[in-house]
């Protein structure tokens, strides 16, 4: 896993290790790799023997982003994997911390208008889901904030909870029981999410056209069997299927997809054809 622990990819990851091993009667050890917004756990994975022992489990930058972010990415995040199971996804949520004197998105926006490039943000790295959903916020608001990146959404969501940043965008799972406990704000939302009912949408919030989340999904080195990626796949759905795992996603905001490998590897092209527009639009670089 090219994350560290404590962010969504790291609570799915070991939600998934153990339904799977409860299911198959084999151990599945989730090993942290984090680092370079997930290029050094995805090389390791890509780089492994493909014999069906070795899969990673990662958000959207390793697979999606990095292609069109980095010039020289040690690995290829088509060529070297294999679409094995889309996972979940999960809407994101902008917070604020307490000291900001603001409460909603717009009112966020216009200070970053009003005194631009004085707010730090945190996200989970250069280029991550996180850093280019507020992108997309300061391009079609005109606002400007300071990018703080971090090396995984865990370590950013401290940033914000100990004042360092300002506020950030998240996946769910790791801000909810800070937003449960009033230490940060949510401000809104992605897309209308069960577990803050209350939040505001982007949409509603003027700001109808962006679209984006976190995805948490699985692949493995090319070369795996096809009987292997078959079987994986099937099995990652049954256990995200069961009542005990369903029940733990959806807490965390997680919301399953069952697609098929030939499914998701056509989702992973989309999307990748999508963040190069977004990152060469707003001529975004690793930092």
């Amino acid at each position: 896993m090219p994350s560290s622990p404590g962010g969504g990819t790291d609570l799915y990851a070991r939600l998934l290790a153990q339904g799977l091993a409860e299911g198959l009667k084999q151990q599945f050890i989730v090993d942290n790799r984090p680092g370079a917004s997930g290029n050094i756990g995805a090389e390791i994975a890509a780089r492994a023997a493909p014999d069906g022992y070795t899969f990673l489990v990662s958000a959207n930058p390793a697979l999606v982003i990095n292609p069109s972010l980095y010039r020289n990415l040690p690995y290829h995040a088509e060529r070297d994997f294999t679409a094995v199971a889309r996972g979940v996804i999960s809407p994101l949520v902008f917070v604020s911390h307490p000291s900001v004197p603001v409460t909603t998105l717009p009112a966020l926006v216009a200070l970053g208008k009003r005194e631009p490039g004085t707010l730090p943000y945190g996200s989970a790295g250069a280029g991550s889901t996180t850093n280019l959903v507020v992108k997309l916020v300061e391009e079609a608001a005109g606002a400007r904030f300071v990018h703080v990146p971090y090396k995984g959404i865990g370590q950013a969501t401290q940033g914000l909870l100990s004042g360092e940043t300002a506020f950030m965008a998240s996946d769910i799972g790791p801000v909810l029981p800070h937003i449960r406990s009033g230490r940060v704000l949510a401000l809104a939302v992605t897309e209308r999410t069960p577990q803050l009912p209350g939040t505001p949408t982007l949409a509603e919030a003027g700001y109808p056209k962006i679209a984006a989340y976190a995805s948490f999904s699985v692949v493995a080195p090319t070369g795996t069997p096809p009987a292997i990626v078959q079987r994986m796949s099937a099995e990652i759905i049954k256990v995200m299927k069961s009542p005990a795992i369903r029940d733990k996603l959806d807490s965390q905001g997680f919301i399953p997809v069952f697609d098929t490998p030939d499914v998701f590897a056509a989702s992973l092209k989309k999307e990748r054809q999508m963040w190069a527009e977004v990152i060469r639009r707003n001529n975004i670089v690793a930092d």
